[in-house]
């Protein structure tokens, strides 16, 4: 079976989405509830931007990150001679990105990526004041982080519904791309329901917004904003060498997992340990004509690569060749559509799936467990 993931490389490992316990935080996001849209109307002010960067450029903020790594005397141009006869070292990185002010008492969204592992969080305002930020949760999965500072009365954003996005409507970028801080840019939503599939990120769990106002380094963990100035994604993604090209999370997905980051420190992701492709003609082809032994006789569906040695799926029974049929009763065409489904599941919850194997249905119940930590990465 390796070698057919490996021809193919078309894989994704289904990894997901669960529910944490409470924790005693002050103020948790919880308490942050769709707004209505403000005042602001870009049909009636063509000046609108510029009303929304002066509502919320005040609670988007900079993130200087540092932390030390280990250099491996390979990785340095004397260990390349030398080798072990050169030490190890150590080595501070030092990063920049954004993140914005979601309550009055300090608490900041921000992306995982841009504080994991940092030995030390500095959150810059746009007034100029630079504070000690604590970092309170992160979630590697969804790229979702939450960050506190120290304050009363901050400003801060209102947060939109990003359920509702249509293709066309206008998006806003804030955030320091490249160290220059609060740039603004403008463009319009894309598209949404990116899946990870699409982009090649198969580790994070999240359908992205698709903008094409600027993003660059640096604008990780901004905000993207409607017409109204209010949040609807986070800014995270962007493809080397290509233009246009902006990636953002639904701020309803943010939001859900700073919850659990905020009552627990951590988001328990259910697992279930399988490799996915959807099926097409040319896939079919190069299935049948291998040397697995497998035999596919439709063109459309979910097909399972590979099945993890000791997960609740190979437990449960499932094989590689195995088309996905249905999962809880919900009739599956697309990845996204597994995905979807899984992440409605708790861990420790029982899956009920049905499968074609070999041109018959088998319903198969699946246990879903907590996502191991070495499979974040």
């Amino acid at each position: 079976m390796k070698r057919l993931i490996l021809q193919f490389s078309v894989y994704l490992t289904v990894l997901l989405t669960g529910c944490v316990a409470n924790r005693d935080v002050k103020n948790p996001l919880v308490t942050a509830t769709l707004n209505p849209a403000s005042p602001i109307n870009a049909n009636q002010d063509a000046n609108y931007i510029t009303q929304v960067v002066q509502q919320v450029g005040p609670a988007v903020v900079r993130i200087n990150s540092t932390r030390t790594v280990a250099v491996s005397p390979q990785d340095s141009y004397l260990g390349r001679f030398f080798g072990e006869q050169v030490p190890s070292r150590e080595e501070v990185q030092r990063g920049i990105g954004s993140g914005f002010i979601i309550s009055g008492d300090g608490i900041i969204l921000t992306n995982a990526h841009v504080i994991a592992d940092a030995d030390s969080v500095a959150v810059v305002l746009k007034d100029g004041r630079s504070l000690q930020g604590k970092v309170v949760g992160v979630d590697r999965v969804t790229d979702v982080a939450v960050v506190r500072i120290k304050g009363t009365g901050l400003p801060t954003v209102k947060l939109g519904n990003s359920d509702n996005l249509l293709p066309g409507q206008w998006a806003i970028a804030i955030g320091n791309p490249l160290g220059l801080d609060n740039t603004v840019t403008q463009g319009i939503i894309s598209a949404t329901q990116r899946s990870v599939s699409d982009l090649g990120v198969p580790t994070e769990r999240v359908d992205f917004i698709q903008t094409d106002a600027a993003i660059n380094p640096g604008n990780s963990g901004g905000p993207l904003l409607n017409a109204q100035g209010e949040v609807i994604g986070m800014n995270t993604a962007i493809i080397q060498g290509a233009q246009g090209l902006g990636f953002a999370i639904p701020i309803k997905t943010a939001q859900r997992i700073a919850n659990e980051l905020i009552a627990k420190g951590r988001v328990d992701h259910p697992y279930v340990g399988i490799q996915m492709g959807e099926l097409t003609p040319d896939l079919r082809t190069k299935i049948n004509q291998s040397d697995t032994g497998l035999k596919v006789n439709q063109d459309t569906g979910v097909i399972i690569l590979g099945v993890a040695i000791n997960s609740p799926a190979s437990r449960a029974g499932l094989r590689p060749g195995d088309i996905i049929d249905s999962i809880n009763g919900v009739a599956i065409q697309d990845i996204r559509q597994v995905q979807q489904q899984v992440e409605n599941t708790k861990v420790g919850d029982m899956m009920q799936i049905t499968i074609n194997r070999n041109g018959r249905k088998q319903a198969i119940a699946i246990r879903t467990v907590a996502l191991p930590a070495r499979d974040v990465s």
